[in-house]
């Protein structure tokens, strides 16, 4: 039987395939969409929605591969997006 490698345990999944990227799942397809129809309705209230979707969505897509990441390069992926945007959010917070 074969050692894992630090590699193997970064990068393969359960099945021994290496996994970087995957096809894309609903949260990641919702956010897409909503941040595109931001850049069409680009004020008042229905900004405001898609802005709320288009958050939730990222932030369940990156809570998922945090605790459901097929590997720990996804898991890594997960909360990087996670720590980065929940950051963007509260540093380009501003109150009117």
């Amino acid at each position: 039987m074969e050692k894992e490698t630090l590699f193997d345990k970064f990068f393969r999944d359960s099945n021994g395939n290496i996994v970087i990227a995957q096809p894309p799942n609903p949260p990641i397809l919702v956010w897409g969409v909503a941040s595109l129809l931001k850049l069409i309705f680009t004020s008042g209230l229905t900004n405001v929605g898609l802005d709320l979707i288009a958050f939730g969505s990222l932030f369940t897509w990156a809570w998922l591969e945090l605790f459901q990441g097929v590997n720990y390069f996804r898991r890594t992926l997960g909360l990087v997006v996670l720590v980065g945007f929940v950051g963007l959010r509260i540093f380009s917070y501003n109150p009117v």
